[in-house]
Parts: structure tokens; C-alpha cells; sequence
């Protein structure tokens, strides 16, 4: 069992940055890929950004790439989401998500799910 908290957003203005955390507790974050996922107004879940288990391999949404970097810190149990030149559609609810195995860039393949925190961008 995995529990994982979120934090780190809030109101930002177009062209801003945030820098999201999540932190986790019962198990090692070092056994599980990290995922970030968002959910705006009227939309479905998307995935946002991965990472192995190994904190090197990455994987980005088109939408994030060049613009967003996840790390991890598995001595600390933290996995965070820098997030540069935000932009009006970045706006959402964002989720850190641990995954045991499977699709990376599914949101399905995740085993736990974190409360989300929200991401607001002013145009």
C-alpha cells in the first residue's frame, strides 16, 4: 500500500512556473514508475509526464515536452513536476500516480492514485 500526497499548486500567470511534489509513505518509491497525470474542466484524464524507476528514463505528453522535466528523489520518497512558459490549457487538477507495472503513459496501468492538487493559469 502506497500513499501519496500532492502539493505545490496554485494561481500563476501565463508564461509562469510551478513546481509540484509529490510525496509517498507505506512503501519505497524506489519499486514503482512515477507518474504525473491532469484532468481540466470538461476534459478526461491525460497523462502528463513518467519516470522509471531508475529516475533517468523519462516520458513526456507532446503537450509538455520542452516545457515540463519530473524528477525523483527515491531516498527522500518524492517524485516533483517543474512546469516553465505555463499557458492558459495547462489549467487542471494534477495527479502523482505510482505504477507496479505496465503502460507508462496509461493512467489505467497505475496502481495508486494521489488526492491531486490544483494548477490554475490566468491568460
Amino acid at each position: 500500500q502506497v500513499q501519496l500526497v500532492e502539493s505545490g499548486g496554485g494561481l500563476v500567470q501565463a508564461g509562469g512556473s510551478l513546481r509540484l511534489s509529490c510525496a509517498a509513505s507505506g512503501r519505497p518509491l524506489s519499486n514503482y514508475v512515477m507518474g504525473w497525470f491532469r484532468e481540466a474542466p470538461g476534459r478526461e484524464r491525460e497523462f502528463v509526464a513518467a519516470i522509471l524507476r531508475n529516475g533517468y528514463n523519462t516520458y513526456y505528453a507532446d503537450s509538455a515536452k520542452g516545457r515540463f522535466t519530473i524528477s525523483r528523489v527515491n531516498a527522500k520518497n518524492t517524485v516533483n513536476l517543474q512546469m516553465n512558459n505555463l499557458k492558459f490549457e495547462d489549467t487542471a487538477v494534477y495527479y502523482c500516480a505510482a505504477q507496479r507495472g505496465g503502460v507508462v503513459t496509461r493512467g489505467n496501468d497505475y496502481d495508486y492514485w494521489g488526492q491531486g492538487t490544483q494548477v490554475t493559469v490566468s491568460s
